[in-house]
Formats: C-alpha cells, sequence, structure tokens
C-alpha cells in the first residue's frame, strides 16, 4: 500500500494537457522568478538570525546550503524537464513511488510554501516599519511583532520569568498588522494572473538586485580580519544549524518547477531557470554576507555558555536591554540588518534606500513562495485529493483564484502572529523532506524507465541524489528540535486527512486517469 496508487506519466501529461494553465513564461522570466523567490529571504530577513547561530562562520553555513541546493536542483531539473506540468515535488512522487508518498510531499510542501510566505510577510513588515522609523514615523509597536505574544505563551506554559522575557512582554507587541497586510496584497495580485505577477516580479528583481550591489560596494573596502574572529565562535555544530536555517534562504528556486506548466518550452527553460537563480543567488549570499560581518561584525549573544535562540522572547529581550543602555545595537539583534550595517559605517541615507528597496522587493518573494503553494494545492485538487472546487480556474484571470485566497489567508495568520526565525525553521523541515523525495525519485526512474527522454539528464545520478539525501537528512536533524518535530506531527494530521477524506476520493483511486474514454475501461491503477 506504501508504494501503490501509482499515477503514470502518460495520466499526468494527460491531465495537465485537459485542465491546464495557460503557458505564457519564457526563460528570462522564470529565471527572475526564482531570483525573486530566494535572494531577499537569507539576505535581507535571516543574516541577523544566522549571524546569532554561527557568528561570522554564516559565510561558511551559505556555502553548505548552498552545495546542498545544487544537488537538489540538479535533481529538480531532470525531473521537471521530464514532467513539465505544476506540481513540483508533488507530481513527481506520484509518478515514481505513489499516491500516499506524494501526499505527504504535497501536505509537506504547505510547509515549505504557505509558513515561508509568512516568514518574509514578516521579515517585509520589520523592514518596512524601520523605514518608517527612520523617516520620522513611529509604527506602533503593539501591533508590528507579537514578542510580548510569545513571551506571555512561553510563561504560561511555565517558563521561568527571566529578566529577557520579562523585558520582551513590556516592550513587545500582540499581533504584525503589516505582515498581514502585505499577504492581503500578494494574494490579490496572484488572483489578477500569472502574466501580470511576473511582470511586477522582474521590476521588483531588478530593484532588489541594485540594492544589494550598492550594499557589496559600500561595505566591501571597510572590512576588517579581526571582525571574522573568532570565525567559529558557536563550533561547527552552530554552523551547521546556521546552514540548516539559511537553507530556507535558497528554498525558493523550486517554485521555478511549479510554473512548469505555464512555461513555454519547459523541457528547456526549466532547467535554465533553476540552475541560473541558483548560481546568481549564491554569489550574492556570499559578497553581502561578507561585507556584513567584515564591516560591523557577527558575534552571537549568549546566556550561561550558550547562544540565545534567534527569534526567541529571550533573544528580543536581550536586545531590548542593549539598547535601552545606549549601547550601539549588535548586528544578532537587528530585524533589518542590511540598513543598519550602513547606518553603523556612515551611510544612513544609503541605508534608508536599501530598505527602501527591500519593502519594494521583499512582496517578491511572498508572491512566489505563495505562487508555489497554489500550484501544489491547484494539481492535489485536481487529483481529487482535495476538494476539486480548489482546482476552479478564475473565466477572466485563468488563475486558481479559490485556492490562492485560502492559501493568502492561511499565510496572513501565520504571519500575525509567529517570528521570522520560527517561520523559516518550520518551512525547512517541509522543504527538507520534499527535496529527499525528489532526489529518490530520480533514482527510482531511473531504473524502472531507463528508456524515457529525459531533456536534462543529472551528471552522475548515483552519486548527486545519494550527496542531496544525506545533505538533507544532515540539515534536517540540525535544525532546532521544534522545528524537527513539526515534520512528524504535522505528517500525522496529513496522514489522517488522507485516510478520511483524500484515499476514497483519489481519481487514481477511481480508475479516473486522464486520456480514459468514456466507454473504456479504466486504466488500470499499478
Amino acid at each position: 500500500m506504501l508504494f501503490g496508487r501509482v499515477k503514470s506519466l502518460e495520466a499526468i501529461l494527460a491531465t495537465a494537457e485537459k485542465k491546464s494553465l495557460q503557458r505564457s513564461l519564457g526563460p528570462f522570466q522564470l529565471t527572475l522568478l526564482g531570483i525573486g523567490a530566494v535572494i531577499g529571504t537569507g539576505i535581507f530577513v535571516l543574516t541577523a538570525e544566522a549571524a546569532q547561530k554561527a557568528g561570522p562562520s554564516m559565510v561558511l553555513s551559505f556555502c553548505i546550503a548552498g552545495f546542498v541546493c545544487a544537488v537538489a536542483a540538479l535533481c529538480y531539473s531532470e525531473l521537471a524537464s521530464m514532467v513539465p506540468v505544476a506540481g513540483s515535488a508533488y507530481t513527481y512522487t506520484y509518478a515514481v513511488v505513489g499516491e500516499m508518498m506524494a501526499w505527504m510531499v504535497g501536505w509537506a510542501l504547505i510547509l515549505e510554501y504557505a509558513v515561508g510566505a509568512s516568514a518574509v510577510a514578516v521579515g517585509w513588515s520589520n523592514h518596512a516599519v524601520g523605514l518608517l522609523h527612520g523617516l520620522g514615523v513611529e509604527f506602533p509597536a503593539a501591533i508590528s511583532n507579537a514578542d510580548a505574544l510569545m513571551a506571555k505563551v512561553q510563561m504560561a506554559f511555565g517558563a521561568t520569568p527571566t529578566a529577557d522575557l520579562l523585558e520582551a512582554a513590556h516592550v513587545g507587541g500582540w499581533i504584525n498588522v503589516p505582515a498581514v497586510v502585505i499577504a492581503a496584497a500578494v494574494t490579490w495580485l496572484l488572483v489578477i494572473g500569472t502574466t501580470e505577477s511576473a511582470r511586477v516580479n522582474a521590476i521588483l528583481v531588478l530593484i532588489k538586485i541594485a540594492a544589494l550591489t550598492l550594499f557589496i560596494v559600500l561595505t566591501i573596502p571597510v572590512m576588517h580580519a579581526e571582525n571574522f574572529k573568532p570565525f567559529m565562535p558557536t563550533g561547527a555544530l552552530g554552523t551547521v544549524g546556521a546552514a540548516a536555517s539559511i537553507f530556507f534562504a535558497y528554498v525558493g528556486f523550486d517554485a521555478v518547477s511549479t510554473a512548469a506548466e505555464e512555461v513555454k518550452n519547459p523541457q528547456r527553460n526549466v532547467p535554465i531557470g533553476l540552475i541560473g537563480t541558483l548560481v546568481i543567488c549564491t554569489l550574492f549570499y556570499l559578497l553581502v554576507a561578507s561585507g556584513a560581518i567584515g564591516a560591523l561584525g557577527a558575534q552571537p549573544l549568549m546566556a550561561n555558555g550558550v547562544s540565545l535562540s534567534p527569534g526567541s522572547a529571550e533573544m528580543a529581550g536581550r536586545c531590548a536591554s542593549i539598547v535601552a543602555g545606549g549601547a550601539l545595537e549588535p548586528l544578532v539583534c537587528s530585524k533589518e540588518a542590511l540598513v543598519h550595517v550602513l547606518a553603523s559605517i556612515g551611510w544612513p541615507a544609503l541605508g534608508r534606500l536599501v530598505g527602501l528597496a527591500a519593502v519594494l522587493a521583499l512582496p517578491s518573494v511572498v508572491l512566489m513562495m505563495m505562487f508555489g503553494q497554489t500550484r501544489v494545492f491547484f494539481t492535489m485538487a485536481r487529483d481529487g485529493l482535495l476538494p476539486e472546487k480548489l482546482a476552479s480556474v478564475h473565466p477572466r484571470y485563468r488563475t486558481p483564484h479559490i485556492v490562492t485566497m485560502v492559501t493568502g489567508a492561511g499565510a496572513a495568520i501565520a504571519a500575525a502572529v509567529l517570528p521570522v526565525g520560527k517561520l523559516a525553521d518550520l518551512s525547512n523541515s517541509g522543504t527538507l523532506f520534499a527535496f529527499t523525495m525528489v532526489a529518490i525519485s530520480v533514482m527510482v526512474l531511473r531504473r524502472t524507465d531507463p528508456g524515457r527522454k529525459r531533456p536534462f539528464r543529472v551528471p552522475g545520478v548515483y552519486i548527486i541524489a545519494p550527496l542531496a539525501i544525506i545533505g538533507c537528512l544532515g540539515l534536517y536533524l540540525s535544525l532546532p528540535l521544534m522545528a524537527i518535530l513539526v515534520l512528524p506531527i504535522w505528517g500525522a494530521v496529513g496522514l489522517t486527512v488522507y485516510f478520511l477524506y483524500s484515499r476514497k476520493r483519489s481519481h487514481v483511486g477511481r480508475g479516473l486517469q486522464e486520456g480514459n474514454n468514456e466507454d473504456q475501461p479504466p486504466i488500470p491503477v499499478k
């Protein structure tokens, strides 16, 4: 039963042909979509989080996470070129190891895309509030973060009311209204249409690249070697732990494959979009991270010899105490790290411009995260595993409008109450599971269907795919305990939904694979 109900590649392609989305994206647009999903999440949002976990060795963390993504990207490229339809890892798993595992991957992708969109929405909120502050407008703390709420929840569940927790409860907020607003705005844009979204995204990506280039030009000349010492203040485990969190900064690249059904000449253009996105983004990450560390330093805050958990109420309280005492805010405390670095080295006006660029550009990351989620939901509904109403396409805009609005509502709720670091770690747990299944699927298909045309082939597949699996497993085990536990708990909920609802309504299970004629018997299910 575990590997039953395999949906053939022919049936998948027939389904996409019958109920397809409009193909409107070329290689340039697709690469820009990928860059829009990737650049921003790690640099604009998670730089301070990574510095708190690893210190200066976060540069090495970017390399570790980038390597794992690179081998996973090669696996994605082969499958996306063979099966150029919406659904990403969910679709590939369905074709190789069966419906139940495909359902689990699709369920895990909710953590990657919807929760990931929430994380970036919170990051956007931090920059928007910071930009207003730089302009002399104070946005109320009570409605710009949920630090006080998290501190109260921790203490309600028995946490010791330390000075850091009490400070967070005193000065923190209760709900993140700007994050909710941006999630709602992106939802509306996605309902309007894919082509329109891609055009807006292209403009935002160019703004983002210009801002990061400016940051690199200003910080590299003022780098100091002593700011990289000690290089690993939290040890190798801290560096790998930061890599596990920074992995979130790369995950948007696989959203390119979810758009395969809306791409012109997908066999050629999807691999270009995937690999091109990863190469460009990695170069920017390394340069910007090096500039930030070299210009300002990145030593983590400690308590009893252990670094405080980024995004925690304790961390928020400690940072508030440092600033209240009149000291310069450390890089690890900043909610808009790049802006803070430029202001600290004498470029406050240009720092505000970078902050403005983040405010303008981070919505492109939210857009692509939610884009990926809606396309996975759309495909699952088209297969009967979710209510088929979710696969409805708007008569005017030709987009899956119902599932887009459902996704937007869920992302807004999570963004309202959770901090960016926690959301990123939760997102990573689902992503790493999905990437692992893609690597497994590539190897299985090489054995079970060696003759099928592969416009793109993974070189050295029996080396690359196992490296992807090992890398994903290693990063998963390096996540915080809560994020590790979320995946099996979330998976148990998913299995319950599958057996109570989805299994009996599955098109494959009912013999309703596309390509059948009404007067012919159903295609047998393997």
